[in-house]
């Protein structure tokens, strides 16, 4: 051993061998580099039109032009519409009446038929002293009291009641000529003081027949334009716990309907109950 230590033995297998060359730092194939050998970005990459078709570049520009008009169209459009009703604002103002969607219901009201707002204005026309008149809906209500028309528990018509419907029938064919009319009789809950009536609706019944004959005997009034109903207690306009409600309650109610009766007015109708 000491012989070949001496003669330097390149096959010594304890001899530490030499690198020939640099070490290298690239990855093999299939292998990631680390992250801080990679190159960093430097920032998004700018579009460039140098190389791009001009054709392209005309079609775009035209494309947005023709955008542009047709926003610029509808902003006309749009300012052609708010001083058209700013218009008809201002008319609506100079004569006091409702301006866009109720003009229009009213230009689709059917001839011969009054809108709810000409009934309200001919309801201030008439004249009737004591009787209640208000508009319910699209028809005028008179309320008359029973005991302004009927002896007490019957139906028999008062003197008083007399002069009352005569007036009710000429300011009815003053202000509302040709109207239908419905005769409304209503009861109260409070007993009935004769016993010939079995019911409230008998007693509504026979008063509401009894204002019927009056009008188409002694008034102007037609038979045509006529129709009974009967509601006995069933609608009462406040609270039959007292003594003054029971008496409101108890009435013959004059309706006026917006329709007129038109042709064949004078013909009888034959009424219903």
């Amino acid at each position: 051993m000491l012989a070949a230590l001496a003669c330097g033995c390149t096959s010594f297998p304890f001899r530490s061998s030499k690198s020939s060359g640099p070490i290298s730092l690239v990855p093999p194939p299939g292998v990631a580099a680390p992250a801080h050998t990679l190159p960093q970005p430097t920032g998004a990459p700018q579009p460039s039109y140098v190389d791009a078709d001009p054709r392209q570049l005309e079609a775009g520009l035209a494309r947005s032009r023709q955008e542009s008009q047709l926003m610029q169209d509808e902003i006309a459009a749009l300012r052609d519409q708010l001083a058209s009703t700013s218009t008809q604002l201002a008319q609506a103002r100079a004569t006091g009446r409702p301006a866009g969607p109720v003009d229009a219901a009213e230009a689709r009201q059917p001839a011969g038929i009054m809108a709810p707002a000409e009934m309200q204005a001919a309801l201030t026309q008439l004249s009737l002293s004591g009787v209640e008149s208000r508009l319910d809906g699209n028809v005028v209500r008179i309320e008359i009291p029973s005991d302004r028309l009927f002896e007490p528990g019957s139906a028999n018509l008062l003197p008083a009641g007399t002069a009352l419907l005569t007036q009710v029938s000429t300011e009815v064919g003053r202000v509302y000529p040709g109207h239908f009319l419905g005769i409304e009789g209503h009861t109260s809950t409070e007993p009935l003081q004769n016993a010939s009536w079995g019911s409230p609706h008998q007693l509504a019944v026979a008063r509401a027949s009894a204002v019927f004959d009056f009008f188409t005997s002694r008034t102007p009034l037609k038979q045509g334009q006529l129709f009974l109903v009967a509601h006995g207690p069933n609608h009462p306009v406040v609270s039959n716990a007292t003594a003054a409600g029971r008496a409101r309650n108890s009435r013959v109610e004059v309706v006026i309907y917006p329709e007129r009766a038109g042709e064949g007015v004078d013909q009888p109708s034959g009424g219903g109950l």
